[in-house]
């Protein structure tokens, strides 16, 4: 890839010691990785299969729920455009979790966050979102392993 091309996605994987099952129920939250590195309690409300994420700090954003195959898989999509207008979307990178038991006894958690070089603006910014995104992942793993393993 040419160093100017906007890279397309960001794979991270984490490995928790929990059951499927509870992992899942954390990764099916929409938002849940709004955050500030703890997982935290958002105002969620939910609509068909779009909800609306509030975060006291980072603001409101919205989620469409694309697929889910409890306890394994579940895919979200950002959505971009005015909240107050379910017309004017504009839809963002996709993020799908995989929750896969491992030889270890807990699950592998892996998260692939895709459509970077499709976001609308400049390919500095799509760059930029890629990057923060890119650290952001691993961070949020993190939290999600303490949240589940602590009970």
């Amino acid at each position: 890839m040419p160093e100017t091309a906007v890279p397309d996605a960001i794979e991270r994987q984490i490995d928790i010691a929990a059951t499927p099952e509870r992992v899942y129920a954390l990764v099916a939250r929409p938002g849940w990785w709004i955050n500030e590195g703890a997982i935290t309690d958002n105002v969620v409300a939910t609509e068909g299969d779009v909800s609306t994420v509030t975060h006291a700090k980072y603001g409101t954003y919205r989620v469409r729920t694309v697929d889910a195959d409890p306890p394994r898989y579940v895919a979200f999509r950002w959505l971009g455009g005015d909240p107050a207008n379910e017309g004017k979307e504009v839809p963002g990178t996709l993020v799908e979790f995989f929750v896969t038991a491992n030889a270890a006894g807990g699950v592998t958690l892996r998260v692939v966050e895709s459509g970077f070089s499709t976001l609308p603006g400049t390919d500095e910014q799509r760059r930029k979102n890629h990057a923060d995104n890119s650290s952001g992942w691993e961070q949020e793993l993190e939290a999600a392993r303490a949240h589940v393993e602590a009970g």
